[in-house]
């Protein structure tokens, strides 16, 4: 929980804002993309300790941040011409004189209301289409990622409690203790087969709650090329697109 935060600027990083956190054990530094640098630190840590410890890191700082700025780039940013559908819907841009910046699904579109003037480039713009897609993601994955999973769950004889799809941007699918099954809504984006591998790695871990031996054994019943098909899918990152 923050107890304090301030904002500094950096010679070399921009604006870092420094927060100061009663749950912080130690000093720890933050770095997202399109967001800016972010350090943490216990509550008994000055800020004066805080910019030393920034300045005993630089180097370390600017080399992940290179990493950050790679990332960054591999963001599409989303524009009038842009051709871009997810598996039902299309995006549409129109302009309008009298309307405030929305987004809404309709009729199987993705449909960008702005006003003459707005630039879509704009981070706050870029954040709203991103909302709108993610809402046609989440659409998509409702009405047929259970459906999918219980096929494949009575195929193979892998039975669960229930399924949850969140907007889960670190992992694309996990089992509970209690077999409960979390999808993220961006399994959308990539192909059936892909899909169906995930959905087939939760349901063994439904059996194994760990990758032993065992696990990949009953994984390679079911899904024959389940390693390589595992290396594949790390081709693709949950948290761009």
């Amino acid at each position: 929980m923050p107890f304090s935060e301030k904002t500094i600027e950096h010679k070399d990083f921009g604006k870092i804002t420094i927060v100061k956190s009663t749950r912080a054990g130690r000093i720890s530094i933050s770095m997202k993309p399109f967001e800016p640098l972010k350090l943490t630190l216990p509550v008994f840590i000055s800020y004066k300790r805080a910019e030393e410890f920034l300045r005993e890191k630089e180097k370390w700082i600017h080399r992940n941040l290179e990493k950050i700025r790679k990332l960054e780039g591999q963001y599409t940013i989303f524009k009038e011409e842009t051709d871009f559908r997810t598996n039902d819907h299309v995006l549409v841009f129109s302009r309008h004189r009298d309307v405030s910046p929305r987004v809404c699904l309709k009729e199987k579109k993705i449909m960008v209301q702005l006003p003459e003037q707005t630039d879509v480039e704009d981070p706050r713009i870029q954040e709203m289409i991103r909302w709108g897609i993610q809402a046609a993601w989440r659409k998509e994955a409702n009405r047929h990622l259970p459906e999918r999973l219980r096929k494949l769950s009575r195929n193979h004889h892998l039975s669960f409690n229930k399924v949850i799809i969140k907007n889960n941007k670190t992992r694309w699918g996990s089992c509970s203790h209690k077999n409960n099954i979390n999808l993220s809504l961006h399994l959308m984006r990539i192909p059936d087969y892909l899909i169906d591998y995930i959905l087939l790695h939760e349901l063994v871990h439904t059996v194994h709650k760990n990758h032993s031996n065992k696990f990949w054994k009953d994984l390679e019943k079911i899904s024959p090329d389940a390693r390589s098909t595992d290396r594949e899918l790390k081709e693709y990152r949950i948290d761009i697109y």
